[in-house]
């Protein structure tokens, strides 16, 4: 019932919708572009529709206009719309390849996913590959060939990955799980020992810790991250907790994620697990206070999983009329939830 990070992660991060340029823009965004990138990443989109209707007026760069307009569609989930102002964009190319134009179809890459058009999405990772040897393209398109049923030349590209940045291990388990959520844990596993076998001395404690942690070896996971707790590396509290929730131990879970929050200043990651955590306890009251306070941090990239975890939060609390308006505001800024869309269900009959 719950959204945890990877359930919102395998069909947008991992099918490209965040890996590109960031929301800030290319460098020479008009004032009525920069507005608008900053509304979108506000989640205002109709927002920033209206301060790039005020760009094209003023006469702003096109190009750039119609890549936010792209993206504003994207969150807005038409991702017909954001096709047509991505394709636009390119087609208003001056002849000259620029970053923008592997920008942009980075981004219509990522539509034709969301559309749930792959094979288009795989044609347009196919042209920049031919342009250019790109390590994120090699692997994004590896994401689509997977859907698309192409185990093999999926699996060629998550090799060509693995080749180009045999040391990326944050990458390597990325890999395994989109293996894991297409089906194929144990092939993404032998990657991670792989990496395990032959970079063991080159690997520092923490990413020793997550590796044994995704492999499932949860007391040599508790060693190296206990390790790399000492000499104060913050994510290793993250895993620690995480590696304990996976054997069942939700209490001492809770005590590393506070004593994490004791130490250093808020975390996303850490008040989200520490309020699951007390979900599963049944320490409703608790695990709201700990979404609440995820959400109040700035430059959050997990509002969306807070926020939803709050709602439900309220609903184990009984307090359905909370959760119902909350509900509301939540599918205004994520109407392509579906998960969301049967709870509003739910929540309108009580």
């Amino acid at each position: 019932m719950l959204q945890k990070t990877f359930r919102n992660r395998i069909l947008s991060l991992l099918l490209g919708i965040c890996i590109v340029a960031s929301l800030t823009g290319c460098g020479d965004d008009g004032a009525y572009v920069t507005k608008a990138m900053e509304l979108i990443k506000a989640v205002d989109y109709q927002g920033a529709l209206t301060e790039l209707d005020n760009a094209e007026e003023n006469g702003e760069n096109t190009r750039l206009i119609n890549r936010a307009r792209g993206i504003a569609c994207m969150g807005l989930t038409d991702y017909r719309g954001a096709i047509q102002y991505f394709e636009q964009a390119i087609s208003d190319s001056n002849g000259v390849l620029q970053d923008i134009d592997f920008d942009l179809n980075f981004y219509l890459a990522a539509a034709y996913s969301k559309n749930e058009q792959y094979s288009e999405a795989e044609e347009i990772y196919n042209a920049i590959l031919a342009l250019k040897q790109d390590e994120d393209a090699y692997f994004l398109r590896g994401n689509v060939r997977m859907v698309l049923g192409n185990y093999s030349n999926a699996m060629d590209d998550f090799d060509k990955v693995v080749e180009m940045s045999p040391s990326d291990y944050d990458r390597l388990i990325e890999i395994y799980e989109v293996l894991t959520y297409f089906g194929h844990e144990e092939v993404g596993r032998d990657y991670l020992r792989v990496a395990l076998n032959n970079g063991s001395k080159q690997m520092d404690k923490l990413m020793t810790g997550k590796i044994y942690y995704y492999l499932g070896d949860y007391q040599n996971a508790y060693i190296a991250l206990e390790e790399a707790r000492a000499e104060g590396i913050q994510e290793s509290f993250l895993y620690l907790g995480k590696a304990y929730e996976a054997t069942g131990d939700y209490n001492y879970a809770v005590n590393v994620y506070t004593s994490y929050l004791g130490k250093y200043e808020g975390n996303a990651q850490v008040y989200n697990q520490l309020g699951l955590c007390e979900m599963t306890r049944g320490e409703y009251a608790k695990a709201l206070e700990a979404f609440q306070a995820g959400i109040q941090l700035p430059e959050n990239t997990l509002l969306q999983t807070l926020s939803f975890n709050e709602i439900v939060a309220y609903e184990y609390l009984g307090e359905y009329e909370q959760a119902y308006e909350l509900l509301k505001t939540y599918l205004q800024k994520y109407p392509d939830d579906e998960q969301a869309k049967r709870e509003y269900d739910f929540l309108s009959t009580r």
